[in-house]
């Protein structure tokens, strides 16, 4: 049986009369992406901050890539690429310098390897850190947490201050980390980036996990809005019954609906027509997440 890349079992961790997590059991396979969601203050960056050494838990127990971070910490930051939520580097380095100095901590990295990830990711090596935007130290912090090929990647909110063409730039780099085998455990609160990157979804709230359910899971028993273009007038009645199908619209030759779940039943009702156009939303992890979430919570979502 594979080790599990992370493992968390009843861990606690209080911060004087709060209790930021309260038992928490978390399972990350190795070489998946794996999404931490959570609304703030839920526990995501304690539980990262605990799977990296940074702080230690009250009670319970951590394994990352089958070691113990407290006992076992040199082993483990070798393995291990790290990103934290707050990345906050000496300003008065080049940007060069200073992944120049991380890769000679982290024991020697081909300095090759770090310039590939400064183009890739369009940094400027030669200025320096303080007279660098949020973006660009972002960037800093991304290449320092790749260079060195972890076996797993542990990331807290890692496209923060990305634009759009540099987030989807590091989806393609996690997506690469993934096809090698190797496992990316990333917190974000960028709903789509996660529908887009994640095998994987676990939901946290008050420090416990809440739900932990495949992105591919969701999608299926997930709500989708319908809307299909008939080339001639149909009878709303023809589609009101079918399994899945609700709030069943018609407005001229148009039909609107909601689905759940399978499409099958529907698509069959819709083939006897003529259809000049259909249109099925994707459905969006965040809509899924307060849906989730709401559910826990024995509550109607926002």
């Amino acid at each position: 049986m594979t080790t599990p890349a992370i493992r968390t079992d009843a861990l606690v961790k209080t911060y004087g009369s709060i209790r930021a997590l309260d038992g928490l059991d978390l399972e990350v396979r190795t070489g998946e992406i794996f999404g931490f969601l959570g609304p703030n203050g839920a526990g995501k960056t304690t539980t990262i901050r605990l799977l990296v050494d940074l702080i230690r838990p009250d009670s319970g127990a951590v394994s990352v890539l089958g070691l113990d971070p407290r006992s076992d910490g040199v082993a483990s930051r070798r393995r291990v690429g790290y990103l934290a939520g707050d990345f906050v580097v000496d300003g008065r380095q080049t940007a060069g310098e200073l992944l120049t100095y991380i890769g000679h901590v982290r024991g020697g990295v081909d300095p090759p390897r770090i310039d590939a990830l400064i183009e890739r990711l369009d940094l400027d090596p030669s200025r320096k850190i303080k007279a660098l935007s949020r973006g660009n130290r972002q960037k800093i912090g991304v290449i320092q947490a790749f260079m060195g090929d972890p076996e797993l990647l542990i990331l807290d909110e890692p496209t923060s201050g990305l634009d759009p063409l540099l987030q989807r730039e590091f989806e393609a780099m996690a997506k690469q980390v993934a096809a090698e085998g190797r496992t990316v455990f990333m917190s974000s609160h960028i709903m789509g980036e996660v529908q887009r990157l994640a095998d994987r979804v676990g939901m946290i709230h008050e420090g416990r996990l809440t739900s932990v359910v495949g992105v591919d899971e969701l999608r299926k028993a997930a709500s989708r809005k319908v809307e299909v273009v008939f080339s001639d007038v149909v009878s709303a009645d023809e589609f009101v019954g079918i399994a899945g199908v609700r709030d069943v619209a018609i407005d001229g030759r148009t039909l609107t609906c909601r689905l759940d779940g399978v499409a099958d039943d529907l698509t069959k009702v819709i083939s006897q027509h003529r259809v000049v156009m259909l249109t099925a939303e994707e459905p969006d992890i965040e809509e899924l997440f307060f849906e989730r979430y709401a559910s826990s919570e024995g509550r109607d979502a926002p």
